[in-house]
């Protein structure tokens, strides 16, 4: 339940008090954070994130390809495997435990959408955002090496776990799949960790990584069947490169250009529209004027 909040009124009984402080938006390059430790501590930390990340989830995916073969398993191939809910959970269940772990450290990222989608609402500044992704991206194609470095046989035989659209859909289907997909997510995230909710219900924070990992695991129900869901672009770049096979290559701009699209969508939300931040930053223009 929210906490009750005594409100009082400004200026002659116009406004009432907030009971919740806006951070200040993060300069656009600030210099000074390549002279702190903390800094380059997030970096490490979205690297072991995305890693991690990677590994568990495209084990998970392969483990599934070998369990629903035909040929391997011949007890019951229709029963076989974790099947996709399966999957989705992996995905979900792996953002929820990362995020919680290093939310205190990073911000808890793990996505260079995610990383885009605050740049943009001013939660990050331009250099942070950037080391974020080649961390994530360096991160996820060392996740995919160790698979491959495991079992290279089943990796090489059973797709590496690289996103690729699926038969019969068409590449603006896709493309609508993973803007849709990754609105969901970076919406989500926006809504987790806003200021606002986080002052007036003060389990919020806790709770944050759970809706975050429940966004990635319904996007996966609803879009693995389509393009094996990527909404992240260190997910699939790093699954391409380790798995290096054309069709993973030239449906590769799908899941770049969507979730771009889909974080900048969900930051505009968000801040302009939910949080009504032109407006706010007008009213306070006319007051100073």
């Amino acid at each position: 339940m929210a906490k009750e909040v005594e409100t009082a009124e400004q200026g002659g009984g116009e406004f009432p008090a907030k009971d919740y402080h806006d951070p200040p938006p993060a300069p656009l390059i600030d210099v000074e954070e390549l002279t702190k430790w903390s800094f380059y501590r997030a970096v490490i930390a979205e690297f072991i994130a995305t890693l991690l990340f990677l590994y568990v989830t495209v084990l998970t995916v392969i483990g599934y390809s070998v369990q629903t073969d035909p040929v391997k398993n011949t007890v019951d191939p229709d029963c076989g495997g974790v099947g996709i809910l399966g999957i989705a959970w992996a995905f979900g269940g792996m953002i929820f435990i990362l995020v919680y772990c290093t939310a205190g450290i990073s911000g808890g990222h793990i996505n260079p959408a995610v990383t885009f989608g605050l740049f943009l609402g001013r939660k990050v500044s331009l250099i942070r955002a950037l080391l974020y992704m080649v961390a994530q991206c360096l991160g996820a194609i060392c996740g995919c090496g160790l698979v491959k470095a495991f079992q290279k046989t089943y990796y090489n035989n059973y797709g590496g776990g690289a996103n690729e659209l699926k038969p019969g859909f068409n590449k603006g289907t896709g493309l609508g799949a993973e803007i849709i997909g990754t609105f969901v997510l970076v919406y989500t995230v926006f809504a987790a960790t806003d200021p606002k909710r986080n002052a007036r219900d003060s389990h919020v924070p806790v709770l944050a990584p759970l809706p975050i990992g429940f966004a990635v695991f319904m996007v996966h129900l609803a879009t693995i069947p389509i393009t094996g869901t990527g909404i992240n672009p260190a997910r699939s770049f790093g699954a391409a490169v380790i798995y290096n096979k054309e069709k993973a290559w030239d449906d590769q701009w799908i899941f770049w250009v969507g979730p771009f699209i889909g974080a900048a969508v969900a930051a505009f939300y968000h801040q302009y529209i939910l949080r009504a931040a032109a407006i706010k930053a007008l009213g306070s223009f006319r007051s100073n004027a």
